[in-house]
């Protein structure tokens, strides 16, 4: 039912053409407002009154799906803009779930985002979830302004566990691309998941189920970069420090570590951070962005995932 829905919904597109979705951010009375919003099916925005303390200066944004999740043939489009000095967050109410894919069909989803002088744009998604043979990719695209901040986490599950699946969709893609406002790219990342004759996506990624990156740029983020950095450093040192008795290393295989994440810098002056992480449970994930995240809730009114 929800299938034919969505398809008689493209066939109306495709006679009257697709428009996009839209949110618009800015400075209303000294305060970060929604000016604009307009969402169109299989889509829609919230934009609730207050997330958090009432002192903070933020909008919270919550993109959900009609049905619950991106049906086999979706296309989802939407324009992000937030003003100079505006502070937002996109987020979800849970993970994006990815429908089985009918046929050669696949679904989309593209956001491009603008971010204007001194503003931060906080992007924290909960993982996507793609059913078996689902197909799925999508492509996000940010241009900051001088002295903007980003924050961006993208991430996926390996699947539905309770229903037996692991790494069993078909095709999964996503790529995050940064400019900055000359149109100067900064920053271009596309993870490809797809099953092969030879090799499963499972046999690839053996025990772990759940594969992220964070990326932080501008000033109002360089105090989490520089704590992230260090303990990304701390953290995987003790990982993979080798057992000892005294000064003598002990000849043993080191266990596989059940959480694996690496740090590196980017742009000019390295303004960047990126991390990356593969971790045998989404649940050490969600404790892992809790934890470095917390110090946003001064500038978000609310703990990013807690």
């Amino acid at each position: 039912m929800l299938y034919l829905e969505r398809e008689r919904e493209r066939e109306r597109e495709r006679r009257g053409g697709m428009e996009r979705g839209k949110v618009v951010v800015e400075r209303v009375g000294g305060k970060s407002k929604v000016t604009r919003c307009f969402c169109k099916y299989p889509f829609k925005f919230i934009v609730p009154n207050k997330v958090g303390a009432a002192a903070a200066d933020a909008v919270w944004i919550y993109t959900i799906t009609y049905g619950g999740g991106i049906v086999s043939g979706d296309s989802i489009a939407f324009d992000v803009t937030v003003g100079d000095g505006c502070t937002a967050v996109l987020t979800t109410q849970s993970s994006t779930k990815v429908y089985k894919s009918l046929g050669s069909k696949s679904s989309q989803q593209t956001l491009e985002a603008i971010v204007g002088q001194d503003a931060l744009l906080v992007v924290i998604p909960d993982p996507v979830t793609c059913f078996s043979t689902a197909k799925y990719s999508q492509i996000q695209n940010f241009k900051l302004a001088s002295g903007s901040s980003l924050l961006l986490v993208d991430w996926i599950t390996s699947g539905r566990h309770e229903s037996g699946e692991k790494w069993a969709f078909s095709h999964f893609k996503t790529t995050n691309r940064i400019l900055l406002d000359d149109n100067e790219p900064v920053f271009l990342d596309t993870m490809l998941l797809e099953q092969e004759s030879n090799s499963s996506i499972a046999d690839r990624l053996q025990d772990y189920q759940a594969i992220a990156m964070i990326v932080l740029w501008g000033p109002k983020l360089k105090p989490i970069q520089n704590q992230i950095q260090e303990d990304v450093k701390k953290l995987m040192s003790e990982q993979f420090r080798m057992p000892t008795i005294g000064s003598v290393f002990l000849d043993s295989k080191l266990p596989k570590p059940s959480f694996l994440a690496s740090c590196s810098t980017f742009g000019p002056q390295g303004m960047g951070v990126v991390i990356r992480i593969a971790s045998t449970t989404t649940e050490s994930v969600y404790k892992f962005l809790q934890h470095q995240l917390a110090s946003m809730e001064a500038f978000l009114g609310a703990s990013p995932y807690s």
